[in-house]
């Protein structure tokens, strides 16, 4: 299934998937998201790679091109990414709960391993798991229950100054990211107040009565509950 730049059609799938709706339900990308250079800039390859296999998605039926020519998942493109993302969370499930991994480095050997593992394995896997609820990052194994979710959740970047938050999930596209997270002490289950000013970046956050400093861009990818 590997495309002749390194990247499959199901990576790109999820992709455009993450793209199309970090929070809130489904939606058709718009031309400020899943349009060949953010696709390209989430996986690492260049803009003409990336509109190559956007175009092939088009051709099997899996996207179809915006108004400004965006990649909108299809009935069939979504049933296919929601399989694929499913696959990735209990695979990073598998390598931190039996592997010992971390939850980090569980991403990108699950990105890695994605192809190798059939749909009856991943069924095995979540069985032998114990159906968990959840990938070490927080996102719902089950996509029916994450997008029913999303509407509980902001960014930290939007929760008010002065707010009390539960992280709930962090974005894992950049592996990089996802490292720093924890490396900084943002994990799912972990209580953040937001300090200073809604015009200050970095942003300020309190977490275990330490302050700590966090781009915009970097809190845009974290998930957060308010607190009632």
């Amino acid at each position: 299934m590997a495309h002749g730049h390194g990247h499959s059609v199901d990576e790109y799938l999820e992709t455009i998937y993450f793209l199309a709706f970090p929070i809130g339900e489904y939606r058709p990308a718009t031309a400020s998201n899943a349009i060949a250079s953010r696709v390209a800039e989430m996986l690492g390859v260049s803009r003409a790679s990336a509109g190559e296999m956007l175009k092939r998605l088009e051709v099997e039926g899996l996207v179809e091109r915006g108004e400004q020519k965006e990649a909108i998942l299809t009935p069939t493109g979504i049933e296919r990414a929601e399989r694929v993302v499913r696959k990735h969370r209990l695979i990073e499930r598998f390598l931190t709960d039996f592997m010992g991994y971390t939850a980090a480095e569980s991403h990108v050997h699950a990105d890695e391993l994605g192809d190798t593992f059939s749909d009856d394995m991943v069924e095995r896997i979540n069985e032998r798991l114990g159906f968990p609820d959840r990938c070490p990052h927080g996102w719902p194994i089950e996509t029916d229950f994450e997008q029913a979710e999303n509407a509980e959740l902001v960014s930290l970047a939007d929760l008010a100054t002065g707010g009390q938050a539960e992280i709930v999930r962090l974005a894992e596209h950049d592996g990089d990211l996802l490292t720093w997270f924890y490396d900084n002490g943002f994990a799912p289950g972990v209580t953040v107040l937001r300090r200073g000013s809604a015009a200050e970046d970095p942003l300020l956050v309190e977490i275990d009565g330490d302050t700590k400093p966090i781009v915009e861009k970097f809190a845009q990818g974290l998930y957060v509950r308010p607190a009632a």
